[in-house]
């Protein structure tokens, strides 16, 4: 009788988790599809470009570096740096490139904090819209331009294009690199293509003044700044534009240490979103049946599915050993059968890094070491999202940035 009993519960979780894959990999077909142009538009929206920092004098410089040298005209933009809990030169050398120095006068715990505080000085200001960039970024330099014409065409916040500038300095930042290349194509772009929203993705990415005043200024309490904001903007009816020609190029993590760390923020923040907006949106779901909305309440289901996949093997496990335990086959193929289980895993798992690698055009015998540790990379969330069931992050904590690139050391890392 137990054993019917957990048959049915294991086949019932199984099917829950092939339809939750199903739709993902039903949406992800839709990347094949030509990725949005925005039409040129002459430049004529002022934007001011955003840039929070903590103790990040190694690499501001060249961040503010590149947002001067755009190709967009100097009296429409301006670029500001606001340095927070810093012990170091960041607010010298960011005055020094350039920027305009914004001192929070507030307590800031995270970045959300500091764009709350920069928000609401700049709201008052005459901009069109803000850019928002992490201070170990670099810029192409057409970001601007891209993001004009994407305002030009009634887009009120659009994330770009999120590269990394050290995909092969180490296998984690080689995982980081895959993982941003994925959210890009079999997120953002395929949604893009369906008419749903891509995501804010951190850094890279604009929203209109007109959009943030109607909202009272910027208002994210999670850890994870980005996906709250994203939420807010579907629960208005306001989608997150794909603009991948916009680009940025990000310093990824060196050590599994540093991604435990930031990954555990991530999904105390993922967490938080759920408990915060599930309702909500699926109340705007059932009354307005729209289909973004029930988009975004699976996004936020993921960690839970994730624990369900646990669940589903440790029953698995179960019922093979109670088979074992009736003579219903030998306990090597029970042994076999788990072995199986976690090579197709696997394989699966690097199978799909190195395609996303190869369609993005990264391919390099240098991203080995990334697309071979992608599965441990990707297997590893379980036990952090595991862990923040119980025991959530509830401060941010910097990652120091060193990676001092210029715009053309870009070109010969590829």
């Amino acid at each position: 009788m137990m054993y019917k009993f957990l048959t049915a519960v294991s086949w019932g979780l199984q099917l829950i988790l092939i339809a939750y894959s199903c739709y993902y990999f039903g949406v992800a077909l839709f990347s094949l599809r030509s990725q949005k142009r925005w039409a040129a538009a002459p430049p004529r929206k002022k934007i001011a470009v955003v840039v929070a920092a903590r103790n990040e004098q190694e690499v501001i410089g060249q961040l503010v570096e590149t947002l001067q040298r755009q190709n967009y005209p100097k009296e429409l933009y301006q670029v500001i740096v606001a340095p927070n809990n810093c012990t170091d030169d960041t607010r010298l050398v960011a005055q020094q490139a350039g920027a305009r120095i914004y001192d929070c006068t507030l307590p800031v715990r995270s970045k959300g904090d500091v764009l709350r505080q920069v928000f609401r000085t700049l709201l008052k200001e005459d901009w069109d819209a803000i850019c928002i960039f992490d201070a170990d970024n670099l810029v192409h330099p057409d970001f601007l331009q891209q993001m004009n014409n994407a305002l030009c065409q009634g887009a009120r916040v659009a994330q770009g294009y999120r590269d990394s500038k050290n995909p092969h300095d180490s296998w984690v930042s080689g995982c980081y690199s895959i993982y941003y290349w994925m959210v890009n194509r079999l997120y953002s772009r395929s949604r893009s293509a369906l008419g749903l929203s891509a995501i804010i993705n951190g850094s890279g990415f604009m929203v209109s003044t007109s959009l943030l005043r109607e909202m009272k200024g910027w208002r994210t309490y999670t850890m994870t700044e980005d996906i709250e904001f994203s939420t807010q903007c579907i629960l208005r009816g306001v989608r997150v534009e794909w603009v991948p020609q916009a680009i940025t190029y990000d310093e990824q993590p060196l050590s599994f240490a540093q991604s435990w760390k930031q990954r555990k923020r991530w999904s105390t923040g993922l967490l938080q979103g759920f408990v915060r907006y599930f309702v909500p949106l699926t109340r705007t779901f059932l009354r307005e049946r729209r289909a973004v909305c029930l988009d975004q309440m699976l996004f936020f289901l993921a960690p839970f599915m994730q624990m369900m996949y646990v669940v589903s093997l440790l029953l698995g496990f179960q019922l093979n050993l109670l088979a074992v335990q009736q003579g219903l086959f030998s306990e090597g193929i029970l042994w076999g059968r788990l072995l199986l289980s976690l090579n197709i895993s696997f394989v699966i798992g690097t199978a799909l890094a190195v395609a996303v690698v190869i369609a993005e055009g990264k391919s390099s015998l240098k991203m080995l070491k990334g697309t071979m540790g992608y599965w441990l990379f990707i297997t590893s969330w379980i036990p952090i999202n595991l862990l923040c069931l119980f025991k959530r992050c509830t401060s941010w904590e910097e990652i120091r940035h060193t990676r001092k690139l210029k715009l053309s050391d870009i070109s010969l890392l590829r």
